[in-house]
């Protein structure tokens, strides 16, 4: 019995130093995924939403094709940073940022996502409310691994 605690607790404290990086990496390898198949036209299935979403936000400044490939290349980044673990505070920013525009629908078009039952775009936007909360788990640790220097 004393060699299964064992065992558990050196299970526990390997997850304890480990899992916010296997988080980490893990979201990093989502966004990097979606944001490579933004470059493709017709790939990605968030494809319209983007072109809608950017163009609202944007008062119609940008729009269409280039919607897309600028959220393509903020996930790519995104991805990078957070696979790599450079430029990682960089990379989170982005993806507070990004954020906005990724959870904008659930504002901007909720009529149309929920018509009744949530839409397929519906669901694919509330998944990124995970997505946001790994985010913030990340983040927490990357800023007490290096806490900001305030002057005085």
């Amino acid at each position: 019995m004393n060699a299964l605690l064992y065992k558990g607790n050196r299970l526990a404290d390997w997850l304890g130093r480990q899992s916010v990086d296997i988080l980490r990496v893990s979201l990093g390898l989502i966004f990097l995924t979606f944001g490579v198949l933004k470059f493709f036209p017709g790939a990605s299935p968030a494809e319209a939403l983007v072109m809608r979403t950017i163009d609202t936000l944007t008062l119609g400044v940008i729009h269409g094709r280039s919607a897309v490939l600028l959220t393509a290349v903020m996930e790519c980044f995104i991805g990078l940073t957070l696979v790599s673990g450079r430029f990682l505070r960089t990379g989170l920013l982005v993806l507070g940022f990004s954020l906005v525009g990724i959870m904008s629908p659930l504002v901007l078009f909720f009529s149309d996502l929920f018509p009744g039952a949530p839409t397929l775009e519906a669901q694919y936007v509330l998944k990124d409310i995970v997505l946001a909360a790994a985010g913030l788990v990340i983040a927490a640790k990357a800023l007490a691994a290096s806490p900001l220097r305030l002057r005085a």
